[in-house]
């Protein structure tokens, strides 16, 4: 059953319309309502893909740790659909990479982190991430997993639009 729901959620993703500024569709309205339960979206629905609706996205987005380029895709779509972040790398002792930084930058934010935001997996970003797991009730193993990630993207972030322009 849980395998056939998983399916038709896939399938009804596949067959969205990818959406950008001046879309006006049923798809829309539909975006709006998400964005709006999201609390990312605070206007009336209606519709139309105006710059208020591309700067939820955006938003929405960053909080998801997808590129914020404003335009609803597949992806965009798939993470609005799970409330979570999708298509991340499991992370572990001797990761390394943008990824990490990004973890460790989160990390840093929940305060459970404090060395050098360096992209590097090593002991002191493991038992930060362990801590944060044991903070949100998740199995404290120290790797970050789809569980880890989706608890990452409810840790509030600073999104200032005009730092992904430069």
């Amino acid at each position: 059953m849980s395998l056939k729901i998983q399916m038709n959620s896939t399938e009804a993703i596949a067959n969205k319309p990818q959406l950008q500024l001046g879309s006006q569709c049923q798809a829309v309205l539909e975006l709006e309502q998400l964005l709006t339960k999201l609390r990312v979206y605070r206007q009336p629905a209606k519709g139309i893909f105006d710059k208020a609706v591309e700067f939820a996205v955006k938003l929405y987005q960053f909080r998801v740790f997808l590129p914020p380029d404003g335009i609803v895709g597949p992806l965009t779509w798939q993470a609005l659909d799970t409330q979570s972040p999708v298509n991340m790398p499991v992370l572990r002792f001797g990761s390394s990479g943008e990824a990490v930084a990004t973890v460790q930058e989160v990390l840093r934010l929940s305060q459970h982190y404090s060395g050098e935001i360096d992209g590097q997996f090593y002991t002191l970003t493991e038992n930060a991430v362990r801590a944060f797991q044991k903070s949100f009730g998740i199995e404290a193993d120290g790797v970050v997993n789809r569980e880890t990630w989706t608890a990452l993207s409810q840790i509030p972030r600073g999104y200032d639009p005009q730092w992904f322009l430069t």
